[in-house]
């Protein structure tokens, strides 16, 4: 009975190896409430004036240009501080006491490159991940990867790329490559 714990071992180690150890690498990061950006259309309602409720786009500057106080910035803000930013301007001597809500009419396109059947620039859909923008754009291609795909982001000031599974959610502006697979 003494090899009992040695075959034991000898048979476990094998099976170990088949475990799964590849870590996903996020290094795009995926948490915090959405943030306007250029290429956005924000649909802003200012109770009580119909004239001033209305679809505006988030410019190449990041603002936008609203009637009576001009162009307001809103990048990198969400659209909760975007209202109180509007209504701040539209108390500057406009309006007393200005109720505005702001909510995303469109979001900024995202992008998709390498083994798929129509690469481009495509609309996003809240709650997209990976897998839909593959659909998105026609599928895989007979040589694609269909396992994982490289995610490009802006944060802050800089690009950053991450590798993930097709389960991953994206957001505008993002560029997703798939990678071809190697037999």
């Amino acid at each position: 009975m003494r090899w009992m714990p040695i075959l034991t071992i000898a048979l476990m180690l094998p099976l170990a190896a088949c475990a799964s150890t590849r870590p996903a690498t996020y290094l795009v990061e995926t948490k915090g409430p959405y943030q306007l950006d250029t290429g956005d259309s924000v649909r802003v309602s200012v109770y009580g004036d119909a004239e001033l409720t209305n679809t505006y786009r988030v410019d190449d500057s990041g603002s936008i240009s609203f009637p009576l106080v001009g162009q307001v910035p809103v990048r990198g803000t969400t659209t909760k501080v975007a209202a109180s930013r509007l209504a701040g301007a539209l108390a500057n001597g406009y309006m007393r006491n200005p109720n505005v809500a702001v909510e995303v009419a469109e979001y900024r396109p995202f992008f998709i490159q390498g083994e798929v059947r129509n690469a481009g620039q495509f609309q996003y859909v809240y709650g997209m991940t990976v897998r839909a923008a593959i659909s998105t754009s026609g599928g895989f291609s007979d040589t694609a990867d269909r396992n994982r795909a490289l995610v490009y982001r802006q944060q802050g000031d800089q690009m950053v790329k991450g590798t993930v599974d097709l389960d991953f959610p994206i957001y505008p502006g993002d560029t997703i490559v798939i990678l071809e697979r190697w037999f």
